[in-house]
């Protein structure tokens, strides 16, 4: 490989990394409220309400479904109405976040629903508020799974990113798309998904690594 497509491979690592980093911090500041939401309102929980966990789940399910490459066209628009551009490591971010945060929202209502019920009771018997045991009793409580499914999720952000390229994101996808499908260069897109998959695995190693700690 060429000096340039050697520098073009760094290039893309920093980028994607910045993608999966922003892309996942915002998916969680808004999937985690949501998936919150859909735990707390679920039957016989702390907050039971039909009405509320039906319509927001239906919306989490919608966008669940959507295929990645379907959802990155749909959002062009409005990508560029928020970045004033539809290309590029920036624009990729709002899609990213957008795909990722039902996947968040899901994992969150997961990860709640592992807290066992007497915990719960133990802190309503002592007079707590239904906010009170979400935020001191059930998060904590919670913590090994959320931080194991948050690993699931970074990596699920990073493939996404990939996936980027085709409408034009920056990244090791683009790299992969550009020289080694367009131009047939196998080495560098062999290069580039092993790149990718190295990064996968070590997000989800470290996601492990940390879950464990926690849970002793």
């Amino acid at each position: 490989m060429s000096e340039y497509i050697i520098e073009a491979i760094k290039t893309g690592i920093i980028e994607t990394l910045q993608m999966t980093f922003f892309a996942s911090i915002f998916a969680y500041i808004a999937g985690l409220p949501i998936g919150i939401l859909l735990y707390a309102t679920d039957k016989g929980r702390i907050l039971s309400n039909k009405p509320v966990n039906f319509v927001v789940g239906l919306i989490v399910n919608i966008c669940r479904s959507l295929p990645f490459l379907i959802l990155l066209v749909l959002l062009i628009p409005f990508t560029r109405f928020v970045t004033g551009s539809s290309i590029g490591t920036t624009a990729s971010i709002v899609p990213l976040t957008i795909g990722a945060i039902p996947i968040v929202a899901r994992m969150v209502e997961s990860s709640l629903n592992e807290v066992s019920p007497g915990i719960i009771e133990a802190a309503a018997s002592m007079g707590a508020s239904p906010i009170y045991i979400i935020i001191h009793f059930i998060l904590p409580e919670a913590t090994p799974s959320l931080l194991f499914g948050g690993a699931i999720n970074i990596a699920t952000v990073l493939g996404y990113s990939a996936m980027a390229g085709v409408i034009g994101g920056g990244g090791l996808g683009a790299i992969a798309l550009q020289y080694g499908y367009y131009r047939y260069q196998k080495d560098v897109l062999w290069t580039t998904v092993t790149l990718l998959v190295i990064m996968v695995m070590v997000i989800q190693e470290g996601g492990n690594l940390i879950s464990k700690k926690t849970r002793k």
